[in-house]
């Protein structure tokens, strides 16, 4: 096992193992780490939402510019109905 090999490992399980034995130490790792993935998951929206709008912007000036819509999907990488649906909107 790597633990015995490296005495730094070897002493980082022990005190693993007594931190998780705890239950109000495990409890509040477990509401830290539900925090952090609630944040990952908001910054992760916040980025999918800026890209869409970026392209939703790239769809409006490349049928301003009279592109295809093959063009376009190939620009963005949507499909043609997702862009269609797109420029309905706009």
């Amino acid at each position: 096992m790597i633990a015995q090999a490296n005495p730094q490992i070897e002493k980082a399980v022990v005190v693993l193992k007594e931190l998780s034995g705890d239950e109000r130490t495990r409890l509040l790792e477990e509401s830290r780490e539900k925090a952090r993935r609630d944040q990952r998951s908001r910054e992760d929206h916040a980025f999918e939402q800026g890209m869409l709008n970026t392209k939703v912007e790239i769809i409006k000036s490349a049928l301003e510019m009279n592109m295809t819509i093959h063009d376009i999907a190939k620009l963005t990488h949507l499909t043609a109905d997702e862009i269609e649906n797109i420029a309905r909107e706009l």
